[in-house]
């Protein structure tokens, strides 16, 4: 084992995907992290997305660094597997809708009167209280209402979502924050405690003042396509070999320098530069020249002539780019992990690099059950109640 929460279990027993990558992340940071699935309703993150030879590609991700057991809760015995292996845990993180926990006499109370340090993280659509406590949640409906769909897309289009669960990566990475938070408060208290998180939340975090706004000013921020509302020229631009450059002009320094290098350095003296709003209400006359500029180059010329400059671009990539970037082999970003079905597979590697105790992807995600005999056996159960729990469809 590696990394920072090395000798720590987590159970993830949350299906899709804001807490199992919740799980993900601290597994890349060394936890034990130990996946429970339904014996015959696996979590359904296998079948999302491509294949290839019958294996699904996104769980090899998302399953790495976990042990894969699986476990009937609404079973009885399979409830009494579940509290033994709570009380050698010290996260459980899970996804059901609330008062499901409560039904199968596995609710906190329950689990913390045998292990009082055990943190559980309940991740859900709309949190644990209020009229939506108990609406499907995924990460789409986050999308739209945190707000982040209705200022998203072209001025004159509809709403736009993301092609990706990017909700669900937002709330994962907050999962993982508030865990490792409760963790810290544990080490003071001896406590553990329950953690109410609405995938909602974190998408609002991250959008900006919003709210404030509309409290302050009575506005809502409009679409405004790939331009931004602070500043300008921020877009995307084609190059003349039929690629794309992104350029960023949020600071003053970098947004004369854009303009002295495409050609127009007299837009720069003019009082209505000075300012990010300013040069927002100039957006056409300032995105047509930078336009103009780009596409008469090659992306690699663009790339080289703003570094030059000392100005912001950057390439738009697809995956093949990312994997022949140097930068990105550099810092080692695309990691590849040798899978016992796919041989070496490619992959993100863990989020950031600790100089000292460094996480690791340890192993690729593994098949439905395939650790449940073994973590039977480190619960105490004998070869003989395995074969029985297994005959009663528990496990």
């Amino acid at each position: 084992m590696t990394g920072p929460l090395s000798g720590l279990r987590v159970v993830d027993a949350a299906t899709l995907f804001a807490g199992p990558i919740a799980a993900m992340h601290l597994g890349d940071m060394g936890a034990d992290v130990v996946k429970v699935e339904h014996p015959r309703r696996p979590d359904p993150s296998r079948g999302h997305g491509p294949a290839k030879d019958g294996q699904n590609l996104w769980w090899k991700t998302l399953g790495r660094n976990k042990r894969t057991m699986t476990l009937d809760l609404s079973h009885e015995r399979g409830q009494e597997v579940f509290r033994r292996l709570a009380r050698e845990s010290d996260v459980i993180i899970e996804n059901f809708r609330p008062d499901t926990l409560e039904r199968w006499n596995l609710g906190y109370d329950v689990l913390a009167a045998e292990n009082p340090g055990l943190i559980l993280a309940r991740v859900t659509g709309f949190g644990q209280v209020g009229p939506y406590r108990r609406r499907p949640g995924f990460g789409t409906l986050a999308e739209a209402m945190s707000g982040f769909a209705s200022m998203t897309g072209e001025p004159d289009g509809p709403p736009t979502l993301p092609p990706f669960g990017l909700a669900d990566g937002i709330t994962a990475l907050a999962t993982a924050f508030a865990v490792t938070a409760a963790l810290s408060a544990r080490a003071t208290s001896g406590r553990g405690q329950v953690i109410d998180l609405a995938i909602i939340e974190p998408m609002l975090s991250v959008l900006g003042p919003q709210l404030t706004r509309w409290d302050q000013l009575g506005t809502v921020q409009p679409r405004t396509g790939n331009r931004s509302a602070n500043n300008a020229p921020r877009n995307t631009y084609r190059t003349s070999d039929g690629r794309w450059v992104a350029v960023s002009t949020s600071s003053q320094s970098i947004a004369e320098r854009v303009m002295r290098l495409v050609g127009r350095p007299d837009v720069v003296d003019e009082p209505w530069f000075a300012t990010g709003a300013g040069r927002a209400a100039h957006v056409e006359e300032l995105d047509a020249a930078v336009g103009a500029w780009v596409a008469a180059r090659t992306r690699d010329e663009v790339v080289a002539e703003f570094e030059k400059a000392e100005a912001a671009v950057a390439p738009v990539y697809d995956a093949s780019d990312l994997v022949a970037d140097p930068q990105l082999a550099a810092l080692g970003t695309v990691l590849r992990v040798e899978d016992e079905d796919l041989g070496a597979v490619a992959m993100q590697n863990v989020l950031f690099r600790l100089s000292e105790t460094p996480g690791a992807v340890r192993w690729t995600g593994r098949a439905h059950g395939a650790d449940t005999s073994d973590l039977l056996a480190e619960l105490g159960y004998s070869v003989d109640e395995i074969v029985e729990l297994r005959s009663e469809g528990v496990v």
